[in-house]
């Protein structure tokens, strides 16, 4: 898969007391990405709740932080898929600090993404056109 980047800005509420992203909010900013990865590929996950009654949830996630983002800061959320399956999706994310220096990777993940029945929250398949359009970018 080519790499989707999104550009993510840290804000003071961020930051915990020693002034350096908590670590909590990484996850939040490889959400995010994933988000607009979809949305890049013209998936709505509203839409994709309301027609098929499905969701994703993440069921596993593996973190490296490496260094420290800081408030202001301005990061690349890179995202691409290492597997997909006909209930899952692996991702592998790394968030990198761009300066006038050039690029510092700071947090490295492994993200496996569910995809569940909105009403039971049990692991269903994803739709063969979800799949089509998922596997065509990988």
């Amino acid at each position: 898969m080519n790499v989707f980047a999104w550009p993510v800005r840290v804000y003071y509420e961020d930051t915990d007391l020693a002034g350096v992203v908590y670590h909590a909010n990484y996850l939040r900013f490889m959400e995010r990405a994933r988000t607009e990865w979809l949305r890049s590929l013209g998936i709505d996950q509203s839409h994709f709740k309301d027609e098929y009654g499905l969701v994703f949830a993440v069921s596993a996630a593996d973190m490296e932080f490496l260094l420290p983002a800081r408030f202001d800061d301005a990061l690349a959320v890179e995202t691409r898929i290492t597997r997909v399956g006909h209930v899952s999706i692996v991702f592998v994310q790394e968030i990198w600090c761009i300066g006038s220096d050039g690029r510092m990777l700071l947090t490295r993940g492994r993200v496996k993404v569910a995809c569940l029945d909105s009403d039971t929250f049990k692991p269903a398949a994803m739709p063969h056109p979800l799949l089509e359009v998922i596997r065509s970018v990988c």
